[in-house]
């Protein structure tokens, strides 16, 4: 298949859109959570252990999707199993065992931030979803600003900025980007969760990363070389002309072809 599609020889825009199509019905599957950083939330079922700990992991979803999984877990296990219960309910002597915490650069330091900032966002500001909301005649990315300035608001060290990343200085804010596409998208398929109501599955953007990056410059849909916002942007004007109501549903198979066929 991979020989078919090159850039030396591209199909039309039907073809390609057939061809992720058939991708997207291959990679949607439930048969692939158990070695992706969404089996996290898939252990719980109510709204806010969910929301909790896909945000959580989706932050530090880069490296080995190994390596992501199995840190995830520990962190799930520091926070006695019950992410939205210790972070709303947790006392000082709790909080001390985060300390130990680490995933490559995010420390137990950051890691104490982040609860303390959660706890604000579902005790002052109605929880995640309510943050993230795009509001009438407002951008995802605007939604995605506002929610970095409420999440970042409480006193913290520097460091804890680079964790969230930042669409106002070109940041193609890929961990986010997941993070909600696992939250909005609904297609009955059991992979992703559908919770959120507040944000249209036609305002998602494509998680990219070098993998759905790659795939998408060989098959023509981008043509910028670097990935940042403008290139989540260009992708996404492309991937909208093949389905306008749901254009995140390709991230399946552009990421599939990346990491399992190495297209």
């Amino acid at each position: 298949m991979s020989s078919v599609f090159c850039s030396v020889n591209l199909p039309n825009n039907k073809e390609i859109g057939e061809f992720l199509d058939l991708k997207y019905e291959q990679y949607n599957n439930p048969s692939f959570i158990d070695s992706d950083p969404i089996s996290i939330p898939h252990r719980y079922s109510r709204k806010e252990d969910i929301e909790i700990s896909g945000f959580l992991t989706a932050t530090i979803s880069w490296g080995n999707r190994t390596s992501i999984v199995n840190d995830a877990r520990k962190l799930m296990v520091l926070m006695d199993g019950a992410p939205y219960d210790f972070v709303v309910n947790s006392m000082p002597s709790d909080l001390r065992q985060l300390t130990s915490f680490y995933h490559r650069t995010f420390n137990g330091e950051d890691c104490l931030f982040f609860i303390e900032s959660l706890k604000k966002i579902y005790t002052s500001h109605e929880g995640l979803e309510n943050v993230f909301a795009v509001h009438p005649g407002e951008s995802l990315k605007e939604s995605i600003i506002r929610f970095r300035e409420i999440f970042l608001h409480p006193p913290h060290f520097p460091r804890c900025d680079k964790h969230v990343s930042d669409p106002a200085k070109g940041s193609a804010a890929k961990r986010i980007l997941m993070f909600l596409r696992w939250m909005v998208r609904d297609d009955n398929r059991g992979v992703d969760f559908g919770l959120w109501k507040t944000i249209k599955p036609s305002a998602l953007l494509c998680p990219l990363d070098i993998h759905s990056g790659n795939v998408a410059r060989k098959l023509g849909l981008l043509q910028r070389n670097t990935n940042d916002w403008k290139a989540v942007e260009e992708l996404m004007a492309g991937l909208r002309e093949f389905d306008p109501l749901d254009p995140v549903k390709y991230d399946f198979a552009l990421f599939g072809l990346g990491v399992f066929e190495n297209f």
